[in-house]
């Protein structure tokens, strides 16, 4: 086994082997477009794109791809070979700069809420070369954005990078008002944490619901859950452990900053945390990282689920976005220093932030919308559907001396005493973590847990970016006009505190009086569902705000509403077909078969001696009789329900009669026959249970 050092990366066109590989002019040429954006040199692509080839065939490679991330929420890659024919009859191997550069998928196929017709079907990629190319196999993988004929953004990278850059511009300006001019740009960067269930291959293809939909539709629950706590941070289980061993491997060798992994608290549940990287890379970075866990789970005999909701009744699995903002430099501006009272600096980008968050908090809400995650918001072990910010006692303390205009006492360092001498001592630090809140502030970057475990981080960090930069420029606009700096700063903070301190909120989410505060007495927005927050997408202000930074033009914000919503629709129309066809085909039948062996056993009993009530196997069998009704009425009520969708006129009827009407009819079936499992022997319910699916593996 060789050293990680020695391996790390060793798939990827990184920054070291392009030193090694391209001459200093053209590598300072590149570095150049990587660090300021400066335009591509053709010359310069045709000598990356030589030593990327050079590079790729010597590693085993025979194909590049365009490697993308179209609006299906997964990464999408078409392969072409390097061989080109030469005169003699033989191939030889050539790449340029312009294959490098741009490459010409389907659009057709992919989709576009009506920025194209089906018949249209040119499409193009353009290199991203912020991002790392890297091996895959045989193929070299090349990260690039996506786009029209016409030019408007058909993926997520796109409008990442529009955001990014608008969150750039407006951050140079805020720091060249406190005289730094020596920033040549600010980025923001992204830790995602990975949560995901680990479950028993064979176990899962006998479930068609999880083969079909990523999540169990019916289920008893088992007579374990996690009531014992006794899953997380436990001892990893040695298949887990060699899985994770593998993965981690599979990770590094990708570059991928594969850092922590542990049990989470739900039975066969597991957490992957990465160090942080640009926003950009972060993005590409899980997009692989989540291909991957599935790969290495299937070689270890296992499925791993991203699915936000697996299993009713225990903990679902979110992704939580761990965002903060640097200079070039590598100064965090989000990071308070020892005295954050007097760092003005950091006060100013913490509003900047708050004010971000307030004013749009519907379009942080709807950036982590999908039907999946509906099922995770709100419930005990995710943040409600509020968004709140957290800040601690500390950074509160702070504001409302600022917000008063009072002296800020400070907040002295406790040393904590464990009552063991051989113990070290050390600092408490100044606030707890709040797990419970949707946006919290946990020393210098704000981590934003309402992602769900499947979700693409880009549409999270697009809005958050994108409303960060309007406070920025806001702020911007505002001071650059002030004839007293200082005052105007000062004023500029105490007015946003004061405006937008209802978004703070540093008690318990999970309380439901919070939820009734927040409405009531906050006005804070609760949109529980993706057809409640999605229309808001299309709302005058936000239109206004990300159209006028460039992250979205109005027709690509009108084609992601649309597309959000059929996704919606498309997801759980999937899951209604599949619980009607398990309750007709398999679960009815089951519990039939087990009536009709109860009532050959009621007839031998009686044959042998006809005085015998026979009373256990006669109630049960009337139970199951009527559970055996139950089943096909409530199947028939959702076939009707699914069918009614048919006569909906547009897709947010669609989506209103799903949340309204078919979620519902889905609810009634699985409780009747999870019921049904809870009465029917063992040996003829036809699939594997709850206690199979989180306890099966070793």
């Amino acid at each position: 086994m060789k050293n990680i050092s020695e391996y790390f990366g060793c798939l990827v066109f990184d920054d070291r082997v392009m030193k090694a590989n391209l001459s200093a002019k053209v590598y300072q040429s590149l570095r150049k477009t990587i660090d300021e954006g400066a335009q591509l040199d053709i010359g310069v692509a045709n000598a990356v794109a030589a030593a990327m080839k050079d590079w790729a065939v010597a590693n085993g490679a025979t194909h590049y791809t365009h490697w993308f991330q179209p609006l299906t929420g997964i990464t999408a890659e078409k392969h072409d070979s390097f061989i080109s024919p030469s005169p003699d009859g033989g191939v030889i191997m050539e790449f340029s700069g312009r294959e490098l550069i741009q490459g010409e998928p389907d659009a057709s196929s992919f989709p576009s809420g009506g920025l194209r017709a089906t018949f249209e079907a040119r499409g193009y990629t353009t290199w991203d070369p912020t991002s790392y190319a890297f091996m895959k196999g045989k193929t070299l993988c090349i990260p690039t954005a996506f786009c029209s004929y016409g030019g408007e953004a058909l993926d997520k990278k796109t409008p990442l990078l529009r955001s990014m850059e608008a969150l750039n511009k407006q951050a140079l300006r805020i720091l060249h008002l406190f005289g730094n001019d020596d920033a040549k740009c600010v980025r923001t960067s992204v830790g995602p944490e990975q949560e995901y269930f680990l479950i028993d291959k064979e176990m899962h293809d006998k479930r068609p619901d999880l083969r079909f939909t990523g999540r169990t539709l019916f289920g008893a629950k088992s007579p374990k859950g996690q009531e014992m706590d006794d899953h997380y941070f436990g001892v990893i289980k040695p298949r887990v452990a060699a899985y994770m061993e593998e993965l981690n491997e599979e990770l590094w060798k990708l570059g991928i900053l594969a850092k922590t992994e542990h049990n989470e608290v739900a039975p066969a549940q597991h957490e992957l945390a990465p160090v942080y990287s640009t926003t950009n890379i972060a993005t590409d970075h899980n997009q692989l990282t989540m291909e991957i866990m599935q790969k290495v789970a299937a070689k270890h005999g296992l499925v791993c689920l991203l699915h936000e909701k697996p299993f009713a009744g225990v903990n679902g699995s979110g992704k939580h976005n761990n965002w903060s903002m640097a200079t070039d430099a590598g100064v965090n501006l989000l990071s308070p220093g020892e005295t954050p009272y007097e760092n003005a600096q950091f006060l100013l980008f913490l509003c900047a932030v708050i004010k971000a968050v307030d004013d749009y908090q519907d379009l942080l809400r709807l950036s982590v919308a999908t039907a999946g995650n509906d099922h995770r918001l709100g419930a005990n072990e995710a943040p409600p559907a509020v968004v709140s910010i957290f800040l601690g006692d500390e950074l509160n303390a702070v504001l409302e001396a600022i917000e008063n205009n009072t002296p800020y006492a400070g907040t002295q360092k406790t040393q904590m005493k464990l009552g063991v001498d051989v113990l070290p001592k050390f600092n408490r630090d100044t606030t707890d973590r709040n797990r419970t809140s949707p946006f919290a502030f946990t020393g210098n970057k704000f981590e934003f847990r309402m992602l769900g475990s499947s979700n693409s981080i880009a549409c999270a960090n697009i809005m958050l970016n994108s409303a960060v930069a309007e406070s920025l420029k806001i702020y911007a606009d505002r001071l650059e006009k002030a004839e007293n700096f200082e005052d105007a700063l000062h004023e500029m903070i105490r007015k946003t505190i004061k405006d937008h301190k209802h978004i703070i909120f540093n008690g318990n989410g999970y309380d439901d009086t919070w939820i009734k505060e927040a409405a009531e007495k906050r006005g804070l927005l609760n949109f529980r569902t993706t057809p409640d927050c999605m229309p808001h997408l299309l709302d005058e202000k936000n239109v206004r705000m990300l159209t006028s930074h460039g992250v979205f033009s109005e027709a690509e914000l009108k084609s992601r509403c649309d597309i959000m919503l059929e996704n919606y629709c498309k997801t759980v129309v999937i899951e209604a077909n599949t619980m009607v066809d398990m309750a007709k085909t398999e679960i009815a039948p089951a519990v039939d078969a087990y009536t009709m062996e109860l009532a050959k056993t009621i007839a031998a009993k009686k044959a042998i001696d006809d005085t015998l009530t026979c009373s256990y196997e006669s109630g049960l069998v009337k139970k199951l009789s009527e559970l055996t009704d139950r089943i096909a009425i409530k199947t028939e009520e959702l076939e009707n329900a699914l069918a009614e969708l048919h006569n909906a006129e547009g897709v947010m009827l669609e989506a209103n009669m799903i949340r309204d009407i078919v979620l519902a009819k889905m609810g009634e079936l699985r409780l009747a026959c999870d019921e049904a499992e809870t009465v029917t022997a063992r040996k003829y319910w036809p699939f594997p249970t709850y206690g199979d699916l989180l306890f099966s593996v070793k």
